[in-house]
């Protein structure tokens, strides 16, 4: 099963919601610490690019990839 990657839509409640907020709504970071240790290490990429703040507003249309993970943010 490597290699499948997995897509979840994620619908904004607001106009934009926050990189470590996001990940630990979507269930790919189980607290703080892991989501700063996850940016620490380059993992997470947000439209194809690393990104290393936690605070990063995120808004309809941004696309952030953990691995074979990946979550599409959405209008409410």
């Amino acid at each position: 099963m490597d290699g499948i990657v997995t897509t979840l839509d994620f619908e904004l409640r607001g106009e934009h919601i926050p990189l470590a907020a996001l990940l630990k709504a979507s269930g790919l970071a189980p607290s703080g610490g892991a989501v700063k240790t996850m940016l620490a290490n380059g993992q997470v990429q947000v439209n194809g690019s690393a990104e290393s703040r936690r605070g990063r507003k995120l808004r309809a249309g941004d696309e952030i990839a953990v691995g074979a993970q990946r979550v599409r943010v959405r209008a409410p």
